[in-house]
Formats: structure tokens, sequence, C-alpha cells
């Protein structure tokens, strides 16, 4: 009886595994009508934030050729085989051993390490499924794969995989691409460039030359290697090209400062929504710049930068940013001089010592502590023991100048009365106070932070001064104001975050103090070659001119200037900002109208005259007296 049970069983299994392939093989189980009847969908805008078109998201397919299959060149073929799939031509649509392999793999780590997917689930993932690391999704790869087989001829699919692979930055397609690496037909590429083609294909994110050039080039010789193994190419062939450039001579499209905003852009969509999205779905991206303030902030930086590279080589470059005060948004971006030269955004990425422009949080800490603008330090040698080295500080004037208040101090950027400013008022409050400001990194409790070793990004320096130009709020800066889809709903918003910080008072002393240095520059100047509205400034520098910046406020646009060499060496001791960053900052400001023309006064302070060397009341009409603010 339970011999006749299991014969059964097994009659009644097998029936129905029979009937499971004789459904699948003779059904059709998805419209593959799609792969041949390809649409490219809706092309995103890119906005300023006076609706005027800043750039646009669309997929090359205007700018290639689709190779059929049989014009398919033959090294292009083995590139893709020897990177991709060597049993293309004799499996099925999934290789057995992979899966076996990448199965082992994964159990072994007890989650998703490794798989194996032949150029056919490629194709089904490109077209048909995402990139999420599910086994459900690996199920519907393989069976999808099975079927696709059945439905078109191996050149057929190898044809439609070459044809639609993905390079960056809206590039489908091997035609495409090679116009766009090399200005050459996809016919005409020898087998190095044909294994740099085939190295995007595992991730244009990281294996594109246009993104990562280092990165591409190890992979690309890595494919070399396996034409070479397989004997698509000799050891001659190899030995050459494996030490060989990527001969790019691609130039992207467009201003080459403002595709730093543009690149931006595509990965912030492409993280929130994914490539298809950016580059099909028609979507509205209304961005927070200003075109004409983009164009005077281009204009100030460019011909400083390319006059310093006379004498600092290509290696020196730089970074603005121009944020609204009392909105955080940005008005103005400047990740470098050339995007072709150089992808590294300073603006959001280059972490920089700040400098001196660290010193008015460490005299706002000392306001906020009790201390006044007329108290006076003395500027004389220092020495302390810290560790085992004996540190010796020193002003940038190379000399010391005895007696002076602190608004001179600050204004002349006096190191050593800073560093008796942050003993007195100890570490602890002008961290925390510095932190709130949003400058975080490096804040080690040394006298030598009160001289700017904290770091900051070129964003989150210009946050920082910022607190001072809208009355002791942090502002986060920020990009995008809206996404809207094709239909015009609107998919995410971009909110101020504004957070107060220091006190109306404390603010305004700062606000005064901070002015002085502009003030007195202005008395160099006729008046008409001067700014219509009060402004208030902090230079920076670092060792040897390592970092050069200036940051600065007029009542309604906050903008920072970083100048400083990629390969991190110092400018030299000649270098000050007042001939790198300062100018960019003052012809920017020169070119922008306000409405708005003074900064918030509290109404519960009185400006008083006072020598700024003694600290004593002064009614004299000298070069030594200034006015500061305090209670009435």
């Amino acid at each position: 009886m339970l011999l006749r049970f299991f014969i059964k069983i097994f009659i009644l299994s097998a029936c129905l595994v029979l009937g499971s392939l004789f459904y699948f093989f003779t059904t059709e189980w998805f419209d593959f009508s799609v792969l041949e009847n390809y649409d490219p969908g809706k092309p995103s805008i890119v906005l300023d934030a006076n609706n005027k078109e800043i750039c646009r998201f669309e997929l090359e397919y205007d700018k290639r050729e689709h190779i059929t299959s049989d014009k398919l060149p033959d090294i292009l073929v083995k590139a893709f085989i020897a990177a991709e799939d060597r049993s293309f031509f004799s499996h099925y649509g999934i290789s057995l051993k992979g899966l076996l392999r990448s199965f082992l793999v994964n159990l072994y780590h007890m989650r998703y390490i490794q798989g194996a997917s032949t150029i056919t689930q490629q194709l089904v993932r490109v077209f048909f499924l995402s990139n999420e690391r599910k086994i459900v999704r690996k199920l519907k790869e393989v069976f999808l794969s099975l079927a696709l087989e059945r439905k078109f001829s191996k050149e057929q699919i190898l044809e439609l995989y070459i044809n639609n692979i993905y390079f960056g930055r809206g590039i489908y397609g091997v035609e495409a691409a090679c116009r766009r690496f090399w200005n050459k037909s996809a016919h005409e590429v020898n087998a190095k460039e044909a294994a740099t083609l085939a190295a995007v294909a595992k991730s244009a994110y990281i294996y594109s030359p246009l993104n990562s050039p280092l990165t591409s080039k190890k992979r690309r010789n890595i494919i070399l290697r396996s034409m070479y193994l397989i004997g698509y190419i000799s050891e001659e062939e190899f030995e050459e090209y494996k030490n060989s450039n990527l001969d790019l001579c691609d130039k992207i499209p467009g201003n080459p400062m403002r595709l730093y905003i543009q690149e931006w852009i595509r990965g912030w969509v492409e993280n929130e929504w994914g490539r298809d999205v950016l580059y099909k779905k028609g979507l509205k991206i209304k961005t927070t710049i200003d075109l004409d303030a983009q164009k005077y902030a281009e204009k100030s930086f460019e011909p400083v930068v390319r006059k310093l590279r006379k004498t600092q080589g290509k290696s020196l470059n730089g970074g603005m940013i121009s944020i609204e005060a009392h909105t955080g948004k940005i008005r103005a971006l400047i990740g470098g001089l050339d995007f072709n030269e150089s992808q590294f955004n300073r603006g959001f990425q280059a972490v920089r010592q700040t400098g001196s422009s660290f010193k008015p949080i460490v005299y706002a800490a000392a306001i906020q502590a009790g201390y006044s603008f007329d108290s006076t330090w003395i500027d004389e040698p220092l020495e302390m023991t810290l560790g085992r080295e004996i540190w010796k500080p020193r002003n940038w004037t190379r000399r010391f100048d005895g007696e002076m208040t602190l608004v001179k101090a600050l204004s002349t950027s006096n190191n050593i009365v800073s560093i008796k400013t942050f003993l007195k008022v100890g570490p602890d409050p002008i961290i925390e106070l510095s932190k709130k400001f949003g400058i975080y990194r490096e804040l080690r409790p040394y006298p030598s932070l009160s001289l700017g070793t904290a770091e900051a990004t070129v964003e989150e320096n210009t946050a920082a001064f910022n607190v001072f130009a809208s009355n002791g709020y942090y502002t986060k800066p920020f990009l995008i104001e809206y996404v809207r889809d094709q239909w015009g709903k609107k998919v995410w918003s971009g909110e101020p975050y504004k957070v107060k910080v220091l006190d109306s008072v404390t603010n305004s002393k700062m606000i005064n103090a901070l002015s002085l240095f502009m003030k007195r520059r202005k008395l160099f100047l006729n008046k008409e070659h001067w700014l219509d509205v009060e402004v208030i400034g902090k230079t920076g520098s670092t060792n040897d001119s390592t970092t050069n910046w200036y940051v600065g406020s007029n009542p309604e646009l906050t903008t920072a200037v970083y100048i400083g060499r990629d390969d991190s060496k110092p400018m030299g001791g000649h270098v000050f900002s007042n001939q790198t960053t300062y100018p960019i900052w003052f012809n920017f400001n020169k070119s922008i109208k306000c409405a708005k023309k003074t900064f918030y006064t509290d109404p519960s302070l009185r400006e008083c005259s006072i020598n700024w060397i003694t600290g004593e009341a002064s009614s004299e009409d000298s070069v030594d007296t200034v006015s500061i603010l305090k209670e009435a």
C-alpha cells in the first residue's frame, strides 16, 4: 500500500513538472515587443529661480546609430564576451555553473554577496527589472532569461544588449559612447577601446571613463588580460594596450563651470528616483540658482584663477558659493574652473582648514561670555608646551604690536590676541558654538583651533558666516526648490532649515566689528568704486597660503570663496587672500543689486567711539578711532 502511494505521488509530480515545462515552452510570458520598439521617453528640464532653463537631461538616442548584429565589429563582440559572459554562445540564457557558485558564496556569507548574470540576464534586467538584490528578483530574471532565449537568437540578444548599455550621463549604446569618448564610430575602435567600453557594462557609475578614469583603466586592463588569455589578442597587443592611456577626447557640452551644478543635480536625482526617471519621465527640476548671479560669479572667478595659474600651475583651483542670507537658497555655485578638466566639486566636496575665517566664532563666544570689543590684551610673543613640542605662534605681519582691543585684533586678524581670547573663554564654549554654526570637523581643544585648524567645505563655511548676516540664525543651504513630475504634480520640495544660535545683541556687535575691515578699506577707494550696501567680511589663510578664503555678506547674500591647490601644496608665503579670494568676492558683490541696504541692529544698543588701541572713549577724528556697539 505504501509503495503504491509513493508511486502515485511520483507519477503526479512527474506530470506536474512535465505539464509546467510544456506550459512554459508554449506560452508567451511577456510582451517582448518593447525590446524592438523602445521609447526613449521625455527629457527632464532644470530651471533656475526665475524659470530660465539651465540644462536638460535627455538620452542620446538621436546621436547614435543602432548597429545591427551583422555589422557589430568582431573585436567589440569579443571584448564584451570576455568581460561579461564567456559561455554566451553555448548557454540557454543562464549559467548553471555561475548560479551554483554564487549560491554557495551567498550561503556562506548568509547574505547577497555575488551574482551570476549572463548577458541575457543583464538585458532582461535593463528592460524589465530593477537592480535590487533580492531572491525574488533573481528568480524572475532567470525565468525571463529562459523565455528571452526562446524568442530571440543569440545575435539579436547581443545586438540589443550592446546597443542599450548605459555609459553614464545619458549615453546609451556603443555608438553614442564611441562618439562621446573618442569622436569616432564603433566600427573604428581597437581592442583597448573595445575593452574600455566593455568595462563600463558592469557599472557606469563606477567604471565610466567620464566619471572615474583611473578605475575605468584598471578594469579595462583586467578585460584586456582576459582577451589575451582567451586568445582574442596577442601578448604584444596586451602589453602595448595595458600601458596606454584612455585617450579620451570628450568635452561635455555646456558651460564648463556650470557643469558642476548640472552633475550635482544629475547625481542627486539618480540617487532619489533612478536614472530612468531622470532621462525618461519629464521631470521639472526647479533650482534655487539665479542664472544672472551665476554669470556674475563665473565672470569674477575665472580671470583671477587663470591669472594665478600662470605661477601656480594647473593644480590651482577653487570653489565659490553664494546663498540668500535669510533662506539658505544657493544663488550661485562654482565647483571649479573647468568640469572637463576635473570633476571634483570644490563647493561641496573640498574639505579645507578654515584659517582666520574661523576667528569670528572665537570672538562671538567671547562676547557671549561677557567680554567687550573695547577690552584690551597685549599682542606679544607667546610660548606654549604642547605635548613634547614648544609652540611659538606668530602673526602674519611677523611683528607684535603690544596693546590692542578685541575689535582691532579681529579686524586686523591678529593671531596672538585670538589665542589669548581662546584661552580666556575656554575651548568648550567655542567648540559648542562652532558646532551650532555647522563647523564640526577637527575641533580639538587646543589653542591652535583659534587660528582655524577646523576644517569645512565652502558650503559649510558659507553657512557658518551667514549666521551673522541672518541675525544669529543658522540657515542650512539648499539647491533644489522643488521637483514636479511630467503631469505637474510636486513630488519633492526643499524646505529652509533655520535655528537660532546667536542672540541678537551679540550678533549686532559682531556685525559692527566685522564691518570695520570693509569700512577702513573703503577709505582707500573712490566712492563710485565701492559697494552701495553695508558689507561684512573676513579673510582666511593657512600656513604658507595652502588655503585662501574670503567669506563675506551683504544684507541679502553671503558668499564664500576658496582658492588653493588640488595637490595641497602651499601657494607660498607671498600669496594672500587680498590677491586671490577677496577680488573675486568684491567683483561679484559689485555686480549684484540688493534691495536691502543695511543689516539689522538690536535697538538696545548704541554706537560708541573708542580708540581701537587703548579701548578708551575717543572723540578724535583719527585712523585709530572706530565705532563699536554697546548696551545703552
